[in-house]
């Protein structure tokens, strides 16, 4: 019992050095998708990032999330040339993308390794599903908003960002949570809650 409370109590500077670690591989995969497959500004037509910003937030907890935001802000809206006001509340896109699987996980008691039709199906509802149309809508009516893109072209851009996410998601995230999860609770930095 007492190696099972050393693992759930890791030093707060682990979980800092996992945010600074897992922020960079965010803005690189970010930069990547929306620098190869941009469709808008900030906008990838493949922005397979989503997917791992995913699992780290539902094995990380909000540091996870907080990672996604900035890997957001970073890797696509600076890369692309969003303006810094406008990136600011345009990046919670993503933020929204896994917080909203990260609470529902927790509050449902979801296993992040997908250990039952149960929890894979909370998954897709709330991981694949309603978190990317949450992102895309946020997204893509924050540069409509903004100026960035006309409102006529928004549908089209809602579209180019969410089926290729749900796509990603899909394909990826489940085969990371159902077969590294366990070796990251046996690391003892799984987060069971939001910050530990």
């Amino acid at each position: 019992m007492n190696n099972l409370n050393n693992q759930t109590q890791k030093p707060l500077y682990s979980y800092i050095i996992i945010l600074i670690i897992i922020t960079i591989i965010n803005v690189l995969l970010s930069r990547y998708a929306t620098i190869t497959w941009q469709i808008a500004p900030g906008v990838s037509g493949f922005y397979f990032a989503v997917a791992f910003m995913i699992v780290f937030a539902l094995w990380f907890g909000l540091w996870g999330a907080i990672a996604a935001y900035i890997g957001c802000f970073i890797g696509a809206g600076m890369a692309t040339g969003l303006p810094p006001y406008v990136n600011a509340y345009w990046s919670l896109a993503d933020f929204w993308e896994v917080l909203i699987p990260l609470a529902a996980f927790r509050i449902l008691g979801a296993d992040a390794g997908l250990k039952t039709k149960r929890d894979f199906l909370i998954f897709v509802i709330f991981g694949v599903v309603l978190n990317n149309l949450a992102g895309a809508g946020w997204g893509v009516s924050m540069l409509a908003i903004s100026g960035n893109i006309s409102w006529n072209n928004a549908p089209d851009i809602f579209i180019g960002w969410l089926i290729p996410n749900i796509i990603v998601t899909i394909v990826i995230t489940p085969l990371l949570l159902r077969y590294i999860t366990p070796h990251i609770k046996k690391s003892g930095l799984y987060v069971r809650n939001y910050w530990n």
